[in-house]
Order: structure tokens, then sequence, then C-alpha cells
């Protein structure tokens, strides 16, 4: 006994072709995700250059360095792979590292170096001696 001739069916998405990916298609029951928001969370005096400090922006706990060459970065506040202080951290140009178990983390992506997880990264900024973070 053959198994019957089956066809692949025609997508029924406009503006899709078979094999590729559906893009910008609703699905239901879901929402799209918040525009971030900017947030002041303190004056850019209270991170001093090389190190980093604990906040909370739009109620998310945000952790924020200033870096020895003056840029800022800000991530979340705890590390992916035990809930580690990020804030009590050592940085450098490149990486950031957990203080619990020195599990490093990119500044360009958030990756880790260790593969531990991924950090969450927010925009961040100094306007007017300010800190503002978006979340």
């Amino acid at each position: 006994m053959s198994a019957p001739h089956l066809e692949a069916a025609a997508p029924t998405t406009p503006g899709t072709a078979l094999g590729s990916p559906a893009t910008d298609v609703a699905v239901p029951g879901t929402a799209p995700a918040p525009a971030a928001r900017a947030h002041v969370v303190g004056r850019a005096e209270d991170v001093p250059a090389g190190e980093g400090r604990a906040f909370v922006a739009g109620g998310v706990q945000v952790a924020v360095f200033r870096l020895r060459d003056g840029s800022l970065h800000a991530t979340q506040a705890a590390c992916p792979h035990a809930g580690g202080p990020l804030a009590d951290g050592q940085t450098d140009p490149d990486v950031l590292v957990c203080p619990l178990h020195l599990y490093g983390f990119r500044w360009s992506d958030g990756t880790s170096t260790g593969g531990v997880g991924r950090l969450t990264l927010y925009p961040v900024r100094e306007t007017d001696g300010l800190l503002v973070v978006e979340v």
C-alpha cells in the first residue's frame, strides 16, 4: 500500500513564500513589546569613573557603569548565572565581570564569555548632569 501523494500547502499569509519566514504576523493574544521609556535614575556624579552603581529605572533594577574612559553603560542589575550584584563587578573597555563567580559579559552585545547567559543592556546617557536610562 503506497502513501497518498502530498503537496505543499500554499502560504496563507500574504507576502510570504514557501520556505521564507513569516514577518510582521500578529499572533493572537499577544501584544507588541512596549516602547522603551527614559528614566532619570540619579546624578552623573553618583557614578565615579571605573565604578558601577545600582538604580531602579521604571520599576526595573539596573546597574550603571562609568568606565575609566568616561563612557557610560547600563545593564540588568543581577547576573543571569546566580543573581550576583553586577554593580559591584569589575569592568574594562570590553567586559563586565560578575563579582560572585567571575563570569564575564561583553559590553558590545551582553553575551557571556563563559556561556552562562546574556545580559540585558539598556541605553544610558548623561543629560544636564543627570543619568538617564531607557527601559
